[in-house]
């Protein structure tokens, strides 16, 4: 099932698979002359907040949860990087070290393109500039959505709306008309909902029982989109 025209995704999802295309020749050879492509098992770290950049990362193939540990060594999941994306530019940029960190949610695959490279692309290539900006400003977007989002939602609203948005970043993963499966274990889904795990397999075992998903290990099957977009009540 198709939520467009029903829930507004853009709000909660950024993509930037695109970014390279139409680029010149010569900024592109440059920009991956010197990548190094790497494959990151499930949890592996890929860089961690404090660290100073040393370049930008490029996911091919996977997942990726970008966090913050508090003082008490909790995790809390800012976004879930997927396919396309690109994380850890805005270090680059800023000059300034990783305000967060970000290790892998499954096997992965992921190019790390060096700083100075990127930079030297950015600085004469006014189309990757251009959409940097865009990017930049439309992950401010998301962000301050999901500030919103807990502050006035309840946890069972919380974790339907991040069912909706995970379900539409594992459904590329799927052929057409396939149940739609999220592989995240319970831990970083209560992080991604700002909750307790306690919470998070409560009100999972709420929507089960309700006929919406299915479990199966820590796969989530979601059967009833339509459902979870009502519960979350967002306009």
């Amino acid at each position: 099932m198709s939520i467009q025209g029903i829930f507004p995704i853009d709000k909660w999802n950024f993509k930037s698979e695109s970014i390279f295309s139409g680029l010149s020749q010569d900024d592109l050879e440059l920009l991956m002359a010197h990548r190094l492509e790497q494959t990151y098992r499930k949890g592996e770290l890929i860089f961690r907040e404090g660290a100073y950049p040393q370049g930008i990362f490029y996911i091919t193939e996977g997942k990726v949860k970008k966090y913050k540990v508090d003082n008490t060594g909790r995790e809390h999941i800012i976004y879930v990087a997927n396919t396309g994306e690109l994380i850890g530019y805005h270090a680059v940029l800023s000059g300034e070290r990783y305000p967060d960190s970000a290790a892998a949610l499954g096997e992965s695959r992921i190019a790390f393109i060096p700083r100075e490279d990127f930079l030297e692309v950015l600085d004469r290539s006014p189309v990757l500039m251009r959409r940097l900006l865009k990017m930049l400003s439309h992950e401010f977007g998301v962000l301050e959505n999901g500030l919103t989002l807990f502050a006035q939602k309840s946890v069972r609203e919380r974790l339907a709306l991040q069912l909706v948005v995970l379900r539409e970043k594992y459904k590329q993963d799927v052929q057409p008309g396939t149940p739609v499966a999220i592989n995240m274990s319970r831990d970083d889904l209560a992080s991604l909902v700002g909750t307790t795990k306690e919470n998070a397999v409560r009100v999972l075992t709420e929507f089960k029982q309700e006929g919406i998903l299915e479990t199966r290990g820590r796969k989530i099957i979601i059967h009833d989109v339509g459902r979870l977009i009502k519960i979350a009540d967002y306009r």
